[in-house]
């Protein structure tokens, strides 16, 4: 059932209109010009307002104004007795969704209805599969060193600079790039992916690039890149350090001049993208290697952005593990259930070396098969195992005496704290209990600076 507005000013086709539409089963309701509607507007909220053009005082083009100026998303089907081509043009320069002349026939005004209401449930349905795909983008945590990264995002973002994203597989490059895209001027335009090294050496550079009809075997027909795919947007090249020699050489001209060729083409097309770059790799080693275009490093690397490993912000893991938890659950999905806090607490120690990723992959399966109603620490110990060497942190199991193993516990543990206080000595050392002057003297021995 749809709740439609009638505005017209002629009682008879307020009451026709009324009978047919809640004969079909729809809430109705009535106004007699247009400062009655406009004034109904906010209380009714209609689905779809069927609206008079010619009414005395507000005319029906000057009620569509207002309402669309108020509503960008409403849908209004205008109707008049005394139509016009002009008159018509006019309304769908406004927004109107449809214009039907009277005498109104009824199979068109229901066809017309159906037709409506159906855009109306499609515009619902892509609103909320967009929050869906917001919500799986979304960066979580609230560590310290998470706040740097959303940090360094909110400051590069409405730049076109280039930015560099490193970090280990699993961190979560990919969120930091499309959360760079999203708050830039270019979020209405095309965020366009490539995996380097998912994609075969000998096809990289017609995948950036685009070719020509018969510029290799299987090029059977023109097909543009994805640098003019993503033209006015943002292209993401995930996994950059993958890329081969012949791909880095023009991508770096891309980047220099704007401009690209197709394989096999000889015209240059001119192009205007903002170029992400993402890799696991250490690129200054790979230069030194000879396997990666220093001129192109310097280029993609106008800000850098690192994301930390799991095991450096292991205070996000529950907020991470809820948010993962909170995503399922829903029709055709598994059933959602609780993950008690000793469960959590069991997870937090736990080593991840696929980081978030391997984290939300071991959500999901618990969830799914737990034996409880609640996903317990014997679940997790059962269902995941001890891949954390005894609990331990990688950097603490790699000690190899005792004496050792207090210094690695002791600086990691005095790392997190001041991080978890933003660096403010006096603050921590309140926190755990420390004489502020130990606590320098412990910054000292231990080297630790702040990061960036």
């Amino acid at each position: 059932m749809a709740h439609l507005m009638v505005v017209d000013d002629e009682a008879s086709i307020r009451d026709a209109l009324k009978q047919l539409f809640e004969y079909e089963g729809h809430e109705v309701t009535l106004a007699s010009d247009g400062m009655a509607a406009l004034s109904l507007l906010e209380e009714t909220r209609p689905d779809l307002i069927f609206l008079d053009v010619k009414m005395p005082g507000l005319d029906g083009l000057e009620v569509l104004d207002r309402i669309r100026s108020g509503d960008p998303s409403a849908l209004v089907v205008m109707i008049s007795g005394h139509g016009t081509i002009g008159t018509a043009v006019d309304a769908t320069r406004k927004g109107a969704y449809d214009f039907l002349e009277k005498p109104l026939d009824s199979d068109r005004l229901l066809l017309t209805l159906r037709n409506a209401l159906a855009l109306r449930g499609l515009s619902a349905r892509v609103e909320a599969l967009e929050t869906e795909v917001e919500s799986r983008h979304e960066i979580v945590g609230s560590s310290f060193a998470i706040r740097q990264v959303v940090e360094r995002i909110e400051r590069v973002a409405p730049t076109d600079a280039r930015v560099l994203i490193t970090g280990e597989n699993g961190t979560g490059k990919e969120l930091v790039a499309r959360a760079i895209h999203r708050l830039s001027h270019r979020a209405e335009a095309p965020f366009i992916e490539v995996n380097c090294a998912a994609i075969p050496s000998e096809l990289i550079e017609s995948e950036l690039f685009g070719h020509i009809k018969g510029s290799f075997t299987g090029a059977v027909a023109d097909r543009p890149g994805k640098f003019e795919q993503a033209d006015g947007g943002t292209l993401f090249l995930d996994e950059v350090g993958d890329m081969s020699q012949a791909a880095q050489a023009k991508v770096l001209r891309a980047l220099e001049e704007g401009l690209i060729t197709r394989v096999g083409g000889s015209k240059a097309v001119e192009v205007d993208v903002r170029v992400v770059a993402a890799t696991n790799k250490d690129l200054p080693e790979e230069i030194e290697a000879g396997r990666f275009r220093e001129d192109l490093y310097y280029r993609l690397n106008v800000v850098p952005i690192h994301v930390p490993p799991l095991r450096e912000r292991r205070e996000d893991i529950p907020s991470l593990v809820k948010h993962f938890a909170a995503r399922h659950g829903g029709p055709g999905d598994f059933p959602a259930r609780p993950i008690q806090p000793e469960a959590v607490e069991r997870l937090q120690t736990m080593e991840w070396a696929g980081n978030v990723r391997e984290l939300r992959n071991t959500v999901e399966r618990l969830l799914i098969l737990a034996a409880g109603p609640e996903v317990s620490s014997s679940d997790v110990a059962q269902l995941v195992g001890e891949g954390d060497a005894g609990g331990l942190s990688g950097e603490l199991a790699q000690a190899t005496t005792f004496s050792e193993f207090k210094d690695r516990a002791e600086r990691a543990f005095i790392l997190r704290k001041l991080r978890e206080h933003d660096w403010n000595v006096s603050e921590t050392a309140r926190a755990v209990d420390m004489p502020r002057s130990n606590l320098y003297k412990k910054i000292e021995r231990y080297g630790l600076v702040r990061e960036d």
